[in-house]
């Protein structure tokens, strides 16, 4: 028997109609899966994956311990040195998850009589890091860059040895918005206050720059940001992330990030898929300007359907429509399901409360006829708010 408490919080979970529960795989039209650019399904990374484990005489099945012990086989330098290079970095370190680099980071490199200030719409792997963190930490307003130049004023002032860091944390694409912020202004505001930038790229690599190679990169400002943290399991279509920084930093994380010292390392299939896929970046971009092609036919279908006031303004693969409500967010979202298209609900506590959606993500391999028939059927099921556009929107804990 489960602990009251227990059933207790799923019991209102349940009668907020916002209980979790695993799916089933689905053959409709993919509009939710962070997979951009169609390489989860790519024989030809598949196969060239298999050709990378045979050349290295690695057709095992797993690590067989921690990177520490025994798990540190050889293609995790390629594939490091490979993330590195393709990122203009001086250094990469392979961790098992994005979760696991986000919780490895945060909760190891800012120290106590630090301070962590982060960006409210983070992720929740962020989050989790920052909490187990001896540093102290504040959330800034969503992308504004006055409310956390007023942070940084105040505890520079409060602290004017300049003894402690201050880590400023924000992601290149928010995956709940699919917004992104101004690095460069960002920059120069950790320049002026003496502040460390931390950017998570999840939502980017695979998706921004000629390459995909990120935000960061795009801007061409790699050597003014502290870190970038990416992961492998949204445009690369596989498993793994990678933290980039200097060399002293991964050397300090090896010792230091729990996350990474205390799990079984990736095996080499995973991290051959991880080699397959950056080859195939760096040779191919004919999925990348498939993808952005998709992207702004969604956004002209939105601007001739008058659909914009519904949609959270946004130039990455995701795309909000807010519905608000957890129970027309589910309505709506099954409705589509039932037509066909795989279009998840974000319902509260995921987001705040009276900011649900349906998360619409594009893909390199969706037809503009698919893109079409999804917003004629928005055009005809939702109630177009024209008040909604340009609402301000804040995060709860």
């Amino acid at each position: 028997m489960l602990p009251k408490k227990l059933q207790k919080k799923l019991e209102d979970r349940s009668s907020d109609n916002a209980l979790r529960s695993l799916g089933k795989a689905s053959d409709s039209v993919d509009f939710s899966s962070n997979d951009y650019l169609g390489f989860s399904t790519s024989e030809l990374i598949f196969n060239r994956a298999s050709e990378i484990l045979k050349h290295h005489h690695l057709q095992v099945n797993g690590a067989t311990g921690s990177r520490l012990l025994s798990g540190n086989h050889s293609l995790f330098r390629l594939a490091e040195d490979k993330i590195a290079q393709f990122h203009n970095s001086e250094s990469a370190l392979i961790f098992n998850s994005g979760y696991d680099a986000n919780l490895g980071f945060f909760s190891s490199v800012p120290q106590r009589g630090d301070f962590i200030l982060y960006d409210e719409l983070c992720h929740a792997s962020i989050r989790d890091g920052i909490q187990m963190s001896h540093a102290k930490s504040y959330k800034f307003r969503h992308n504004n860059l006055e409310h956390l130049s007023s942070i940084c004023q105040v505890e520079r002032s409060r602290n004017l040895n300049q003894n402690s860091e201050i880590y400023i944390v924000t992601e290149s694409t928010f995956s709940m918005d699919g917004d992104q912020p101004d690095l460069k202004g960002l920059v120069a505001l950790c320049k002026k206050y003496n502040c460390h930038l931390v950017v998570d790229e999840a939502h980017a690599l695979g998706v921004v720059g000629e390459h995909g190679e990120g935000l960061v990169q795009q801007l061409g400002i790699e050597t003014e940001v502290f870190t970038r943290i990416i992961t492998f399991g949204k445009g690369l279509g596989c498993h793994g992330a990678a933290i980039l920084g200097r060399p002293e930093l991964k050397q300090y994380l090896v010792n230091f990030a729990r996350s990474f010292i205390y799990t079984t390392g990736l095996p080499p299939h995973s991290i051959a898929t991880i080699l397959a896929a950056y080859e195939q970046l760096e040779n191919d971009t004919a999925h990348i300007t498939k993808l952005k092609n998709n992207i702004g036919y969604l956004q002209e279908t939105l601007r001739t359907e008058g659909l914009q006031s519904q949609f959270l303004p946004s130039d990455s693969a995701i795309h909000c429509c807010l519905v608000s409500g957890n129970t027309e967010t589910k309505h709506l979202a099954t409705q589509l399901q039932k037509q066909g298209f795989d279009v998840k609900p974000i319902l509260s506590p995921t987001v705040p409360e009276g900011q649900e959606r349906l998360r619409v993500c594009v893909h390199s391999f969706n037809t503009k006829e698919q893109i079409e028939k999804l917003m004629d059927f928005l055009k005809n099921n939702l109630e177009i708010t024209q008040d909604k556009q340009g609402e301000t929107y804040s995060s709860s804990e």
